[in-house]
């Protein structure tokens, strides 16, 4: 695989820039990838690896100059809830499968990537994103409540019950904890208004001073971080677990390369750099296989960290792997140290972190459009309600239910000349539009196909009744790159039924592909020379210089 323009090569300008940006940067990844480990359930140091893999990876072999590829707080709870599923709370096992699944989500961006799939994360629309981010850093916060306020935790992603938990719990607050996490949390938000202010790494600094006071009043410290190579292996899912461990991975697929493409886009757009999504998804493939085998935690290009990175200065992916060695030497000289950060404080930095997802101005554009209001909320409230894996993938159901309900509703337009102009446009929308003599002209509005073909034929044969004097039908099929059999199926029946009334059927506008199927097919109700026009006027002009002839669509 091309790795494309070797960081090493940057002017030394552009070195001290990203050196800058790699330095900044490293404060604020190191917290977050302890925090999102206690999100997963997993030992602290599995963050942290899976930070290490995505920083060298990406910057070895990525394309974008500002990604930075680390565990995220979506995929995080993601891989918390399937390692539940699969293993229990039971912390070694639990450990085991979860670098199985890193493993297997690493091997599905490979396959991804060779099958050159870059445009997988489609199949999740903006709205359902949204939502379910949004929902998403609802479900995390509220797990992190018990964290905050020295609870004991409760297992599961449902917020209903964990809230029911954290309110049937207020006589057990821990006063300690509760406070180091509140001002943790008016630190962080403070930090927002001052620009050169490091918020994160500012907290972790306090919260490791005072950890030697806080620890003897009762408030947990983040505890053993082992960086030396796994002993565990990764677990080899049994017989009846080989398709759950598949559809967790492929879901851990999604939600990783969804966020990571649109962190990737957004700024390339915004610079003017070209995006490679293929190339994209072996990389990730290839950091979340390393970081597996190390026993770390998926990655994947969050938004956060890629937009602090742009906004500390980055200019290539040097920056990413500065950062890298920054955080190698933070862990070499002060992992004692890191291993004093009080948890109040981890989950204050989650909090802070996922806040961002908080903005209602996120679903302004859809109200305002009247567009996908309902699959933005259901995403929303799907991830509330039926915890973050089935909550994704009833948001994903939902709105390509709603999709195939806005296809399957049959809608068909008149059409007229508009004026002198060459221009055929529904009548119903322009009525100063003439249709032409002894000619009825209709255009399906959306593409034909198995579930709307036959309703949409119907409602062409309503619109033929409602205009009996006509002697030529021309149909427009500019809206349908392509055919099924069913599409087939109902135009050849409807070609009959057209040919029955001494009708004649011309088909206009059709695409290459439409073209060559219906030559291929050779109904006979439409020979070659009904199809031959590539313009609603050739059509339409056709038909009024020819006589009709039955079924010879001449």
């Amino acid at each position: 695989m091309n790795a494309g323009p070797a960081p090493a090569a940057a002017p030394a300008s552009t070195l001290a820039v990203d050196a800058v940006a790699g330095l900044s940067i490293a404060g604020l990844l190191l917290p977050e990838a302890v925090a999102y480990s206690g999100i997963a359930g997993l030992p602290p140091q599995a963050g942290v690896i899976g930070l290490l893999a995505g920083l060298v990876c990406y910057g070895l072999l990525g394309r974008s100059r500002y990604a930075i590829v680390s565990a995220t707080s979506s995929s995080a709870a993601v891989l918390a809830a399937g390692t539940l599923a699969l293993a229990g709370p039971e912390g070694v096992t639990r450990t085991a499968v979860a670098a199985t699944l890193v493993l297997l989500t690493g091997a599905c961006f490979l396959i991804a990537g060779i099958a050159r799939l870059g445009g997988l994360s489609q199949m999740i629309a903006r709205p359902v994103l949204r939502g379910f981010t949004f929902g998403l850093a609802g479900v995390i916060a509220v797990k992190q409540l018990p964290h905050l306020l020295g609870l004991p935790a409760l297992s599961g992603d449902f917020v209903p019950l964990q809230l029911a938990h954290v309110l049937a719990s207020l006589d057990r607050i821990e006063p300690f904890t509760t406070v180091a996490g509140l001002l943790t949390l008016l630190l962080l938000f403070a930090g927002e208004r001052m620009r050169y202010l490091p918020g994160s790494l500012l907290a972790i600094v306090l919260g490791i001073a005072a950890s030697g006071w806080l620890q003897p009043h009762g408030v947990r410290l983040t505890g053993t971080i082992d960086l030396a190579l796994a002993q565990v292996l990764p677990a080899w899912p049994s017989s009846g677990q080989w398709l759950p461990s598949v559809e967790l991975a492929a879901a851990l697929l999604l939600v990783l390369y969804a966020e990571s493409y649109g962190a990737i886009r957004a700024f390339a757009l915004k610079h003017g750099d070209p995006v490679d999504a293929n190339r994209d998804l072996l990389v990730l493939g290839i950091a979340n296989m390393v970081s597996g085998l190390l026993h770390g935690m998926p990655v994947g290009a969050g938004y956060s960290g890629t937009s602090a990175n742009e906004a500390a200065g980055a200019r290539s992916r040097l920056a990413g792997l500065i950062a890298a060695a920054v955080l190698l030497l933070l862990v070499w000289l002060l992992l004692r140290w890191i291993e004093r950060i009080p948890v109040p404080v981890l989950a204050a930095i989650v909090i802070h972190a996922v806040s961002k997802s908080w903005r209602l101005s996120a679903f302004r554009p859809y109200l305002a459009w009247r567009r996908d209001r309902l699959v933005a909320l259901a995403a929303v409230l799907a991830v509330l309600v039926l915890g973050i894996l089935n909550g994704l993938l009833a948001a994903i159901a939902f709105s390509l239910v709603m999709l195939l309900r806005q296809l399957a509703m049959p809608r068909i337009s008149v059409l007229g000349r508009l004026g002198d102009s060459h221009d055929f446009v529904s009548i119903e929308q322009h009525p100063q539009a003439v249709e032409p003599q002894g000619v009825l002209i209709l255009r399906p509005e959306q593409p034909l196909f198995f579930a709307n073909a036959e309703s949409v034929m119907a409602l062409a044969r309503q619109r033929v009744e409602a205009h009996p004097r006509r002697q030529t039908l021309v149909l427009s099929l500019e809206e349908s790159a392509d055919l099924d059999s069913t599409a087939l199926e109902a135009l050849a029946d409807f070609a009959a039924w057209l040919g029955a009334r001494d009708i004649t059927l011309r088909v206009a506008r059709l695409k290459d592909v439409v073209r060559q199927l219906l030559e291929r097919a050779a109904l006979p109700q439409l020979p070659a020379s009904a199809l031959d026009f590539w313009s609603v006027e050739d059509a339409a002009s056709a038909s009024a210089a020819t006589p009709s002839t039955r079924g010879s669509g001449q």
